[in-house]
């Protein structure tokens, strides 16, 4: 008669781990693509308004922000309380608006120099006369696509 040999205990088989190193690598590549880097902090305080009416950006590339609040709290020995303008990470004053955005402008590809949104991300605080001055200062660069950065909500609660 013929002998069967026992099953030895049911042991599972050890794990594989040599496809470990492309799955990290994998995910690596994946994170490095789709994140994308802060350009630019916050050096003035920024309480946007609401307002009722609103439509998203829905292309971030062809949108040029400019900055305008009071300095925070480590500024404001130097610079004071009144509202400032912030282009990328500095301050400056309403005559170096033009040339930024010339120079954001040039940076950008041919086909997107045309239709480029200028966004203000102005604090609900700020007088509207430095606003003003801005704007004018975009006319004079042909920046005439302008863009208020707000929050949803109703516009009534601006006047608190």
């Amino acid at each position: 008669m013929a002998k069967f040999a026992k099953k030895k205990d049911g042991d599972l088989p050890a794990v594989s781990t040599a496809s470990l190193p492309d799955i990290v690598f994998m995910l690596l590549f994946f994170f490095m693509t789709v994140t994308t880097m802060k350009d630019s902090s916050l050096l003035v305080q920024n309480t946007l308004p609401n307002a009722s009416e609103i439509k998203k950006l829905e292309k971030k590339d062809r949108v040029i922000y400019i900055y305008v609040g009071k300095p925070t709290r480590e500024y404001q020995s130097v610079y004071g309380t009144e509202p400032k303008i912030q282009l990328n990470d500095k301050f400056a004053s309403v005559g170096e608006v033009g040339s930024y955005i010339l120079a954001e402008r040039a940076k950008k590809p041919q086909e997107l120099q045309n239709v480029l949104t200028t966004a203000l991300k102005v604090d609900k605080n700020a007088n509207m006369g430095l606003i003003s001055d801005i704007k004018q200062e975009l006319r004079k660069v042909n920046a005439l696509k302008v863009n208020y950065t707000t929050y949803e909500g109703n516009a009534f609660n601006n006047l608190q």
